[in-house]
């Protein structure tokens, strides 16, 4: 009988990870369950899993022990309880406290390096309490941290940052831990976030915006060395922060107040704002620049301290895409490998194989590495298309991939649904939306059916063979989970202006037969017609929602919008709406 292994990350992106034998079995995001974005305690995935699979070992992630509710009578976390009433004998391995550790295993594991240097960088991890004896605050939230990993289970602290609401820097003897009680990176950036306007932890939409900024001589200094200027920004560790607009009125916005939700509106309304709108993406720029330099930094710090060469990169601002292709320049020596489930919800996976290994250890079974090569890690929904139900609603045709490419080519925007989810926030052809990454406007288009903010980018899916034709790789030859905003080479811009973004940037993944035959051909159909090798991609979602799931989520997206196609390769067939 297998072995496996269940990881649980209960706090928001809240996920389960099985492994079955050290391979990664199903990875399952609670958001997709219950529809509600950055969904926390993954109890309807867990009952899933246990529904299916007997488990032997689990293991608790999370940023401390408060995260996990208890039962009534026996006390137990209710994730152990639960587990428990399905083996009785489940070992149970608790790293609450570790939370880094988590993003570290999972970076490292995922990358299939023998040994590597993980740098984390997080708004906030777990308390540590050092305990150590001094007048000064020793206690605080993980922010960055360094971890030398190697196989099949070291995971050596190497220099880690605590984040704390008050109290003064202080360095231990050896100067690898530091007490901040600044705002760190991306404590930093969660800060301006909320002052565009945006939830703290949407600061991909910061990321979007800042292209359009620039050097603004009114912005005071946002960090002074590696320190965050404390007189401007107000942590509030464990989440969020703000930006003290009493003591710099400059930041002031004139028309809007403190509050400029209005930058989620239409660009016809935005205009009536400049002066605001400039500040806002002048701040945004400024934020992205300083935090992406200060990582870099941290990277230089990682070589100096271990003398490694791999490099691998996780915590919440690994998901910065403009920051990681900055990285590949800055380092064109290093092997750098950033997880592409960087979030929350990816420490599920790095602690499942943790255990695993020591599993393997005290057992004396043969070690075998593991490294990422998919992200399509959720249930295959292909079994649970039923097409038939929907009859009144939709007529249904029986399409090739050129079918669907030409529908494409005339200017329709056409969903895909096929097979099991994408693990992580990027949609990879399996729950995409496309069209066509030639016509001019197309962002605007687009952006207006999702109901996303008018300055939001889209990604581009380009057939791997091809992507050195029209994009500078920086060193890679590849770029398969979309984790980088590359540059558009500069022959080819004004080729593809829907997916290229204000900057000649464009975030892009690359695509293989091997890794999704249905998406590749309809790619490579595209490409026959135009002889562009290039499809505009983005998430299968509106604004607000997670990714689509199941069938019926995609048709319930299709009834709630614009959206008029919903192709669905498994089974060749074309859904279009009637009343459209």
């Amino acid at each position: 009988m297998s072995y496996n292994v269940l990881a649980i990350s209960p706090g928001h992106n809240g996920s389960v990870c099985l492994l079955v034998d050290g391979k990664i079995e199903l990875y399952i995001e609670e958001e997709r369950f219950t529809r509600i974005k950055y969904d926390a305690n993954p109890l309807k995935s867990l009952f899933y899993v246990l529904s299916k699979y007997h488990v032997d070992a689990l293991a608790l992630a999370g940023t401390g022990e408060e995260m996990y509710p208890s039962m009534t009578w026996s006390g137990e976390n209710v994730f152990t309880g639960t587990v428990r009433r399905f083996n009785p004998n489940v070992k149970v391995f608790s790293y609450w406290d570790h939370h880094h550790a988590g993003h570290a295993t999972g970076a490292f594991y995922n990358s299939g390096f023998d040994t590597a240097s993980a740098i984390i960088v997080d708004g906030a991890g777990s308390f540590i309490d050092l305990k150590l004896k001094s007048d000064f605050q020793t206690a605080g939230f993980e922010t960055e941290s360094i971890y030398q990993c190697s196989y099949p289970n070291g995971l050596e602290v190497v220099y880690k940052s605590l984040g704390a609401n008050d109290g003064p820097k202080l360095y231990t003897d050896d100067k690898r831990i530091k007490f901040n009680g600044n705002v760190n990176i991306t404590k930093a950036y969660e800060s301006i976030t909320s002052y565009a306007g945006f939830h703290e932890i949407e600061a991909g939409k910061l990321m979007g915006l800042s292209s359009y900024g620039e050097e603004n001589e009114i912005i005071p200094t946002l960090f002074y060395g590696e320190d965050a200027n404390r007189n401007l920004f107000q942590p509030r560790y464990p989440r969020g922060g703000s930006l003290n607009i009493n003591s710099f009125p400059e930041l002031r916005l004139k028309a809007m107040g403190d509050d400029i939700n209005a930058l989620s509106a239409d660009i016809e309304e935005i205009a009536k704002y400049p002066e605001d709108l400039k500040l806002v993406q002048d701040i945004a720029w400024k934020i992205q620049q300083d935090s992406q330099r200060l990582v870099g930094d941290l990277i230089q710090k990682s070589i100096d301290l271990t003398g490694e060469k791999n490099i691998v990169i996780s915590g919440g601002y690994g998901l910065n895409c403009v920051a990681n292709y900055y990285y590949k320049k800055r380092f064109p020596d290093i092997n750098l490998y950033v997880d592409p489930i960087a979030n929350d919800g990816g420490t599920s996976i790095g602690l499942a194989k943790f255990l695993w290994y020591k599993h393997c250890n005290d057992e004396n079974i043969k070690i075998e590495k593991q490294p990422l090569t998919t992200l399509y890690l959720g249930i295959d929904r292909n079994n649970e298309v039923d097409e038939q139900k929907y009859l009144d609603e939709f007529t249904i045709q029986t399409v090739t991939a050129n079918d669907v490419a030409q529908l494409i080519v005339d200017q329709n925007i056409v969903s895909i649904f096929n097979g099991a989810a994408e693990a992580g926030p990027r949609a990879l052809g399996n729950r995409s939306i496309l069209f066509d990454p030639r016509t001019a406007n197309g962002k605007d288009i687009v952006n207006k059916v999702k109901g996303r903010e008018w300055f939001r980018p889209f990604a581009g899916s380009i057939l791997k063979e091809h992507v050195h034709e029209w994009f500078d790789m920086a060193g890679m030859d590849e770029s398969s989970f979309m984790m980088y905003a590359v540059d558009v080479l500069p022959e080819r811009i004004g080729q593809v202006t829907s997916i290229t973004h204000v900057d000649n940037t464009c975030r892009i993944q690359t695509v293989t037969k091997e890794q999704n035959e249905h998406y590749y051909n309809l790619i490579d159909a595209f490409k026959k017609l135009t002889g562009v090798p290039i499809l505009f991609n983005t998430s299968f979602n509106l604004a607000g929602d997670p990714l689509v799931e199941t069938f019926e989520d995609a048709i319930n997206t299709l009834r709630r919008s614009k959206l008029e196609y919903l192709y669905v390769p498994s089974k060749a067939l074309l859904l279009k709406k009637k009343n459209a």
